[in-house]
């Protein structure tokens, strides 16, 4: 058997929708927890598949987990000698598993690592964790589809500049460096809030980090870390998916968690859609946020995908569909992830015009998407393919829901409780004779 979200549209959304931690820094902080044995406490962490399979990584190395999914929170209770080896089993479900590769050299000197498996959009090679870690004195190989990692004099500071700013390389490389003998400067670092999140947690266990937000980071290792207890920053990305969606759907939706600093460039990209956008102030990081009063019908929109602070290439799916209900022609650059393409094959199933040439996307807006069935590639391009059907006219059904559990918690119920009629069935399997 198998499970599909069934989407009647179209949809209207409107209401309030709280967004909790963001998937991409709740992992790594998780990971960053091995760095300093004792109990950490993470909050504001997401009821989503990938905070569970991250538990159990963790558990297979030793640690102890007390993970509340009603609570929002995970301590972790790391030993004196964690595991470290993390098997294939688990780390070919996520590709964030790679982020215990940097603490565990860090602190145990040694690691065994599956190459990871994820969502299908690309090209994301591990040659700048694998160079950034020779660099600081690590013996890497890759041998049997395991990165094979070994510092048995510790990790050395060293000036390391990356290529492109790739989170993932910026993380590994932070978390090993915290614990080498000397000064790491970090050149071209990626600059996301979850990289912000993650080097504020490990300052506030004892790292002595300098240029946090910027493109350099200078890391003073440390002799040892301590655990601590950290509210993880809320998910801009699940916070864009309903801002588009509120905009796609011409509704009018308030999102609590997530102010508008997380977005730069997506607000003006709503009011240019004809979307009007205010700010939701408060002293509270659960409850502040913003408001997404949708157009009756979406201007089309230029876009062009850029690390941070440019346009998120995570929201790309959602420009689309905006534009495919748009009235005109809107045009999407895609500069990072070659096949998150994949996803317009799916769209194209309901109606939508869209044009590809390289890495750009011609989307000329119809006046009704119809509904069909529709599969999921991975998390983004199925949450799009969602925001699409609730657009259409009739019955849109979008298997591969388990790539969307891996970012969304509890999708089915906030979509309801903004107006939405979707649901989660079962249905078995096609059987070839």
């Amino acid at each position: 058997m198998r499970h599909v979200f069934v989407i009647e549209g179209p949809a209207v959304l409107s209401g309030d929708v709280t967004v909790t931690g963001a998937k991409n820094s709740v992992l790594k902080l998780m990971a960053a927890t091995l760095l300093a044995p004792g109990r950490s406490v993470i909050s504001n962490v997401p009821a989503i598949a990938d905070v569970r399979i991250m538990c159990e990584l963790l558990h297979r190395l030793g640690c102890g987990i007390d993970y509340d999914a009603g609570a929002g929170t995970v301590a972790i209770d790391v030993p004196e000698a964690p595991g470290i080896t993390a098997d294939y089993e688990l780390v070919r479900l996520m590709r964030a598993s790679i982020s215990v590769l940097g603490p565990l050299v860090g602190r145990m000197h040694a690691a065994e690592v599956a190459v990871p498996g994820g969502d299908a959009i690309g090209s994301r090679g591990l040659d700048m964790h694998q160079h950034g870690l020779e660099q600081l004195g690590a013996d890497v190989s890759l041998e049997h589809g395991y990165f094979v990692a070994s510092a048995p004099n510790g990790l050395r500071g060293t000036d390391i500049s990356l290529p492109f700013p790739s989170v993932g390389a910026t993380e590994n490389l932070v978390m090993a460096s915290v614990l080498a003998r000397g000064v790491t400067t970090i050149e071209n670092v990626a600059k996301e809030p979850e990289i912000v999140d993650i080097c504020e947690m490990l300052v506030e266990m004892g790292a002595d980090i300098e240029g946090i937000g910027t493109s350099r980071l200078v890391v003073t290792g440390v002799p040892g870390l301590r655990p601590v207890d950290h509210r993880c920053v809320g998910d801009r990305i699940v916070a864009g998916t309903w801002a588009f969606a509120a905009a796609a759907t011409g509704g009018d939706v308030t999102v609590h968690g997530v102010e508008l600093d997380l977005l730069p460039n997506v607000a003006d990209k709503l009011v240019e859609a004809g979307a009007r956008v205010e700010p939701v102030v408060s002293e509270d990081p659960a409850i502040a946020g913003f408001r997404v009063i949708g157009p009756s019908r979406p201007r089309p929109i230029r876009v062009s995908t850029l690390p941070f602070p440019g346009f998120p290439t995570d929201l790309q799916p959602f420009v689309i569909t905006l534009n495919a209900v748009a009235d005109g022609v809107g045009l999407l650059t895609e500069n990072l992830f070659e096949a998150r393409w994949r996803f317009v094959n799916e769209l194209s199933r309901l109606g939508a015009r869209v044009s590809i040439d390289g890495n750009h996307a011609l989307v000329t807006g119809t006046d009704s998407l119809s509904g069909a069935e529709v599969e999921a590639s991975d998390i983004r391009a199925g949450a799009g393919l969602v925001v699409a059907g609730l657009t259409a006219g009739g019955r849109t059904e979008v298997s591969g829901v388990d790539h969307i559990e891996r970012g969304y918690e509890h999708f089915v119920e906030k979509l309801t409780q903004l107006g939405a009629s979707v649901e989660r069935v079962e249905k078995p399997d096609t059987v070839i004779p």
